[in-house]
């Protein structure tokens, strides 16, 4: 995994879903402040409702305190529209599903499931300045109360 200070590769494109609308887009360009990106295993699985419930919850002290938001998982766009409405996502939810932001941070492990091993990303956040330099990193996230880690790192910096 990078540390904190590294400066990430931004040039690569992802799917977004944002207000309810899918787009390509390139990661630079969704730096245009900074910006936490949290990173999730799957749309509707139990930790991963609870960590983007916290999210959602507290989406608008980070939009006041300057930051975007995203949340980031290898589902698809069509997957994300309806997980945004079911949960109440006001924030970018994107797609990766060829691990390009796992890549650019460094952030791929391989991992074991009833005896099957796969590559994923891990569950981890990155707070992001708009030149891709990395400020904070969590690298085991509390899914029941990720937005407040989120807040305490945010105001530590």
């Amino acid at each position: 995994m990078i540390q904190t200070g590294t400066k990430i590769d931004t040039d690569f494109s992802l799917d977004i879903v944002e207000d309810g609308e899918e787009k390509t887009v390139s990661f630079d360009d969704l730096l245009d402040r900074p910006t936490i990106v949290s990173v999730y295993m799957r749309n509707n699985t139990s930790g991963c409702d609870k960590q983007n419930k916290s999210l959602a919850e507290h989406a608008d002290w980070f939009d006041e305190q300057g930051y975007n938001l995203i949340a980031i998982s290898k589902d698809s766009c069509g997957s994300h529209k309806n997980y945004a409405e079911k949960l109440g996502i006001n924030y970018v939810l994107a797609s990766d599903r060829d691990y390009k932001f796992a890549k650019a941070t460094d952030s791929i492990m391989e991992k074991n499931m009833f005896g099957n091993k796969f590559e994923a990303s891990t569950r981890s956040a990155y707070v992001i300045d708009t030149d891709g330099t990395v400020k904070a990193i969590i690298e085991k996230i509390n899914t029941k109360d990720h937005a407040s880690e989120l807040k305490d790192v945010i105001k530590n910096l």
